[in-house]
């Protein structure tokens, strides 16, 4: 195996319960029981690191399922990064001290590209930014909203002022379990030297 290749297995939260999601649509919902659960068990397995969605966070766009997410982070060893809803400085001070390793920013990156810049000044190596594509088009706000945005150029603007990696998110193949798609998220490896998480599939 690469040692540069790490699977990181996602947790997504909506009224409480480990869910997933097809397509990124509401509706789509398949429930998986608890969230501590499903990490003590990754953790368990042998996961270095958890990746925590807060689903009605980023359909919202406030952190919803806070309490849900500090027991994780309270009762795990292992590397936590957090995403979802969060959009302001105060937040994402507030995750880190409650001990996430890292925090996404996706709405909030793409509204104030600032943010990440300043963010990622005073948490170095602890801020990440989220891209997710439909079409090859940046999708915010639940994946409800589209923008003119190209993920490729947007993961080498980010680089620059400062992220610490990118997720990026095939929202077109999303909860289907068909596997990774090629195309966009090898274009966008072969451009940037910060970490990519390939997600979707």
């Amino acid at each position: 195996m690469n040692p540069l290749f790490e699977v990181i297995p996602a947790i997504d939260i909506q009224n409480g319960k480990t869910v997933q999601l097809v397509g990124g649509l509401r509706g789509t919902e398949k429930y998986y029981g608890d969230p501590i659960e499903c990490a003590l068990q990754w953790e368990e397995m042998g996961a270095k690191t958890v990746h925590i969605v807060d689903i009605d966070g980023a359909f919202e766009g406030e952190i919803k399922n806070k309490s849900t997410i500090e027991r994780i982070l309270e009762r795990v060893d292992i590397s936590v990064q957090v995403g979802g809803g969060i959009r302001t400085e105060e937040r994402v001070t507030e995750l880190l001290e409650m001990g996430a390793e890292r925090v996404i920013l996706g709405t909030a990156a793409i509204e104030n590209p600032t943010l990440v810049e300043v963010l990622s000044d005073k948490h170095p190596k602890c801020i990440m930014v989220s891209l997710d594509s439909k079409g090859r088009e940046i999708v915010v706000e639940g994946w409800e909203k589209r923008t003119s945005l190209d993920p490729v150029k947007a993961a080498k603007m980010y680089e620059e002022v400062g992220a610490a990696g990118i997720l990026f998110t095939d929202v077109d193949v999303e909860g289907k379990l068909e596997g990774v798609r090629g195309g966009v998220i090898e274009e966008m490896a072969r451009s940037v030297e910060i970490p990519i998480v390939a997600s979707g599939g």
